[in-house]
């Protein structure tokens, strides 16, 4: 193994992130590839209509004004690699946009897309071979916006061994964008899982920005006074697949065992079995060590060959929507709320019936301030708030019937009840719909080329055959650690007392992973935190059954709660769309602690809450 260290930083989490990113690790991240994460499902729907009315259009044109236009010259004097998935549903459109830009600035920097990932003319193959919704076992609706493949890390390593400076690529999987440059800095070839399962969870850590560097943190004092200026990650990766992960020195935020540890869990489902287009990773057994401040080292990552298939997320229409919120004050401002969103819904019922436009197909109302997200759990105090947001949020087949919506919202908080203090956002908007439908397609079918400037390389990303394992990375003991003798006495306390947690979305199924503060609280945890008792807790948001998968390396469990999130991120009428907030929720869930470990300080009735 050679002892080169190749650094990768990550600038951008999401298309709409700051600038800043790039700025902080351009001009002091001494990085060698600097990686831009911009797209997500409804990413694509939106490009999918950008290009729709222009056919230039389909790519995040941030990059271009924000990163190239004024970096560019760093970026060649640098010597620095980029690799982003601006391309959105056009990437050649990108890469022309990219040159065209180094091209006035008088620069020599080589553009590289990676296309093939969109597969809409294929779509009418995919129906007549029966392909069904991965989660729900539906058709293929019969119209489509968008439908792209989740490519691998392959063709972006092919696309810098092309000499390629920039790569530019369409959907890929998100922790390729990091294992496609230690493809091609080490040599790892597709049958070394271990070494793509290691630079997947690299790309993993990293792929959301500052989340792994102190944000979204369970434990959000200890990292508030950097959050004006919060730390870009860095990697810094090894040919045996280990990884230090870091920040630029002198940044906000922080690197610790906790920070790294809650953003591996992130929207990972098992553990165990984290499917990707190259390798199916095992991050179960994982090691998180701190070495200093703000660097912490990752390794214990086991791979195992991949499937045969790529994940394909298609976007389809879903009839209309439309959203209102409006600030309510006053003694009984939630019973005003709910009073008002009824007569709002009835009134507009009634006015839809008489010119037989329908019914609504859903409708949801929040009362915000009065603690609408955590349904039974809701404390007396917020239910006798004197100020509340009413949220109320409907669906419609008929854009017309919307619109008579949007048009009774300013009468009916007039004539109805008093303390109506505030419509901020004017009439509500009428919007289309976009729901989400996934699938598998066989790689085979899918032909994936790179342009590097004007010549044209295909890129054979069908997995290569391996030799099943079954040994497994070397992790921390599972067998519950010894206990201190109790006397049965107990006291009940919130589990943020015992745990820290994460969570996010997974389409309809909400992922929230709970990591024990110390080792000695699994048995416990164990015990109390089944399936069946975070099943009943979350009841009143969910419909689906809840499956736990056991973390050993991490010291924690991870939920997948399904049937979630009210129809999944892109198409949910809800305010939290992608359980962004469900781990909050979670950490109130109460559990029974040994009285002794109060008394020793083991658990103090504060931590985190």
């Amino acid at each position: 193994m050679t002892n080169k260290i190749v650094r990768i930083g990550c600038a951008s989490g999401f298309w709409g992130d700051t600038p800043e990113g790039a700025r902080q690790l351009i001009k002091g991240g001494q990085v060698d590839y600097l990686v831009f994460d911009y797209l997500a499902e409804i990413t694509m729907s939106i490009l999918a209509r950008l290009r729709e009315r222009d056919q230039e259009q389909g790519y995040a044109t941030d990059f271009v004004t924000q990163v190239i236009k004024p970096y560019a010259a760093d970026i060649a004097a640098q010597g620095l690699k980029i690799v982003v998935n601006a391309g959105g549903v056009n990437p050649l459109g990108c890469k022309a946009a990219l040159e065209k830009e180094i091209a006035a600035q008088g620069l020599q920097l080589t553009v590289a897309a990676v296309v093939g990932d969109d597969v809409m003319t294929q779509l009418e193959a995919l129906r007549e071979g029966g392909v069904r919704e991965m989660f729900n076992d539906t058709v293929l609706p019969k119209e489509l916006i968008s439908a792209n493949a989740y490519l691998g890390a392959f063709p972006i390593a092919a696309a810098l061994s092309a000499g390629a400076d920039i790569v530019v690529t369409g959907r890929c999987v998100d922790s390729a964008l990091v294992l496609g440059p230690l493809i091609h800095e080490f040599g790892w070839r597709p049958e070394q899982v271990d070494l793509l399962a290691a630079g997947s969870l690299a790309g993993h850590i990293i792929e959301c920005g500052t989340q792994c560097t102190g944000g979204f943190l369970t434990d959000w004092e200890d990292m508030q006074a950097g959050w004006a200026d919060m730390g870009f990650p860095i990697v810094e990766c090894s040919a045996d697949g280990s990884f230090i992960v870091t920040k630029p020195a002198g940044t906000g935020g922080g690197v610790t065992r906790q920070t790294i540890a809650e953003q591996i869990t992130y929207e990972t489902g098992d553990p165990r079995c984290y499917v990707l287009p190259d390798v199916i990773c095992d991050f179960s057994a994982v090691r998180v060590e701190e070495l200093e401040k703000d660097r912490v080292k990752v390794s214990g990552v086991c791979g195992r060959p991949p499937t045969q298939t790529y994940k394909v997320s298609a976007t389809c229409p879903d009839g209309y929507r439309s959203m209102t919120t409006l600030l309510i004050r006053g003694m009984g401002a939630a019973p005003k709320a709910h009073a008002l969103a009824k007569a709002i819904i009835h009134r507009t019922t009634a006015l839809f019936e008489r010119d037989k436009l329908g019914s609504y197909t859903e409708t949801s109302v929040e009362v915000l301030g009065a603690e609408a997200g955590y349904g039974p759990h809701a404390s007396a105090h917020a239910q006798a708030s004197r100020e509340v947001m009413l949220k109320l949020g409907v669906r419609h087949a008929n854009p017309k019937a919307l619109a008579v919506f949007a048009r009774e919202i300013f009468p009916m908080s007039t004539s109805t009840v008093q303390g109506i203090a505030g419509l901020f956002s004017g009439r509500p908007k009428v919007q289309p719909v976009v729901r989400l439908f996934s699938m598998l397609m066989d790689k085979a079918a899918v032909a994936v080329t790179v342009q590097v400037g004007s010549r044209l390389i295909e890129v054979d990303d069908s997995p290569v055959p391996v030799a099943a394992k079954t040994e497994h990375g070397a992790g921390r003991p599972t067998s519950p650690p010894r206990m201190p003798a109790t006397t049965g006495r107990t006291k009940t306390v919130p589990l943020a007392c015992l745990a820290y947690a994460r969570s996010g979305d997974k389409g309809d199924m909400s992922n929230i992973a709970v990591l024990a503060r110390r080792p000695e609280f699994l048995p416990l945890l164990r015990e109390q935190l089944t399936s069946a008792k975070v099943r009943e807790y979350f009841a009143y948001l969910m419909s689906g059954e809840v499956e736990r998968f056991e973390w050993p390396g991490l010291d924690g469990f991870n939920f997948l709660l399904h049937d979630a999130l009210g129809g999944g991120g892109v198409a949910s009428l809800r305010f939290d769309p992608q359980g962004k907030a469900h781990a909050q929720i979670m950490l109130e869930l109460p559990v029974d602690v040994p009285l002794e470990w109060m008394r020793s300080g083991w658990v103090k009735e504060d931590d985190g809450t």
